[in-house]
Parts: C-alpha cells; sequence; structure tokens
C-alpha cells in the first residue's frame, strides 16, 4: 500500500502544505474528545506509521515524540465533557479539529486537510475527507496517533483525580470495568451523560447518542470517488 497515494494526488492538483487531522475518544463515555493536526515534510514521515488502533502503547509513544520531531507542526484541539453535553459529540468533534487546525505553529498555514471520516462543517481550509482515511493516508495517520497519545495522557491524569474507574487502563471507554465502575460508584462530572451506558447508569432514558445522523455530511463522489470541500468565500 502507498501510504502517500493521497498527498501525491493533492500535489498533483497543486496543492503544497499538505496537513492530516484525526480524533480520538469520540466514542468514548468519559472525558473529553481530543483532535490533531499534523503537517509533514513532503514524503517525509517517520518509520512505523499506522492508524494508532494498530499499535501497541509503547509503540504509540515513540512514534508521538518521532512525529514531534520530524512535522513541520503539530496542533493540538481538546473539547471538554460540558461542551460536548450541550452541542453534541459530532459537533464537539469538529470544533476540536477547528482547533486542532488553529494551535499549528504561527505563520504555518496548510492548503488543505485530509480528514478522517466525513467532511467538517465550517472549515476554514479546503478539505478532503476520507473515510477510514487513518488505514490508508499517511498525514491522517500521524494525526492520529498525536490524537490518541495527547488524550490518554489526559485519561491517565483523570483516573489520579478519580481513582476506582480505571481511567488510565481503559480511557473512558464502556469496557467491562468501566461499566462496573458506573453502576457501583455512580456517575462522574467527566462521564457524558447523554450517552446511553452513562443515563441508565444515572437513572435516566437516552435521547439522543452521538449527535447528528452518522452520515449526513458524506461530500458527492467524484469519478476518482472522492471530492475537495472548499470553505464558502463571504
Amino acid at each position: 500500500m502507498d501510504w502517500w497515494l493521497e498527498e501525491k494526488r493533492l500535489w498533483d492538483e497543486g496543492y503544497v502544505c499538505i496537513s492530516g487531522i484525526d480524533e480520538a475518544g469520540r466514542g468514548a463515555l468519559a472525558g473529553p474528545v481530543v483532535a490533531a493536526c499534523v503537517v509533514l515534510p513532503r514524503s517525509i514521515a517517520p518509520d512505523g506509521i499506522n492508524d494508532s488502533k494498530q499499535l501497541s502503547p509503547q509503540q504509540r509513544e515513540s512514534l508521538y515524540a518521532a512525529i514531534l520531531k520530524t512535522a513541520r507542526g503539530v496542533g493540538v484541539g481538546v473539547v471538554d465533557v460540558e461542551t460536548i453535553e450541550a452541542i453534541n459529540i459530532l459537533r464537539a468533534t469538529h470544533v476540536a479539529m477547528r482547533r486542532a487546525l488553529e494551535n499549528l505553529p504561527a505563520g504555518l498555514l496548510p492548503d488543505i486537510a485530509l480528514i478522517d471520516g466525513l467532511p467538517v462543517k465550517e472549515f476554514p481550509l479546503a478539505q478532503l475527507a476520507l473515510v477510514k482515511g487513518d488505514q490508508r493516508c499517511v498525514s491522517i495517520a500521524a494525526a492520529s496517533i498525536v490524537a490518541k497519545v495527547s488524550r490518554d495522557r489526559l485519561m491517565v491524569e483523570l483516573d489520579a483525580l478519580y481513582p476506582g474507574y480505571g481511567f488510565a487502563l481503559h480511557k473512558g471507554y464502556g469496557v467491562p470495568q468501566h461499566l462496573r465502575a458506573l453502576k457501583e460508584r455512580g456517575v462522574l462530572p467527566i462521564h457524558r451523560r447523554t450517552f446511553r451506558p452513562v443515563m441508565e447508569a444515572d437513572g435516566g432514558v437516552m435521547q439522543m447518542e452521538g449527535g447528528e445522523e452518522k452520515g449526513s455530511h458524506v461530500a458527492p463522489k467524484t469519478r476518482r470517488g472522492w471530492r475537495i470541500s472548499r470553505p464558502k468565500l463571504p
């Protein structure tokens, strides 16, 4: 597989500075959602980059350090639970992605963003959304590693504040240990109360999980199976 295939297509289109964006924590029951934006030098990336879910924690930590050393710039965006609850997880994820772009080093403004998943509303750059992009695009895979490591470190800190729930181990996802702790210890301020398992543990009835209908922002396909979305001009 050519990890640089999507970047090469964009270089052929005339784009020069390409960023990759991905998130971590969208499906968790607790803690923030975190996004990362990574701009790699042309055709240069640390060896071993892959979708963060396919890597061990040790591999992610090693690649995280290598990405920070190699990249032209890295930005991270964090959205807390209060905001997730107020605007829903989909919109919160988009906010995190826009913040990650804004947090790139001063003066570094990409021409286009390669984004994992579906297009992001109100995005200030041209964007190319790729379903499962972290499995086929090196820039997105690098962003997935940075986002995952950044969020995992935050969850370890939250584990120290809220012991007994196992956040350092499962990072807030709905594994059996976490679900048992919810039932036995109750719901914490860092839990997402609009998510079904948390709402049920809190004695409520689920109304919505995940925000807007999945797939509602799928970009139309072109003959090559992908389409660049550009921001609307004022």
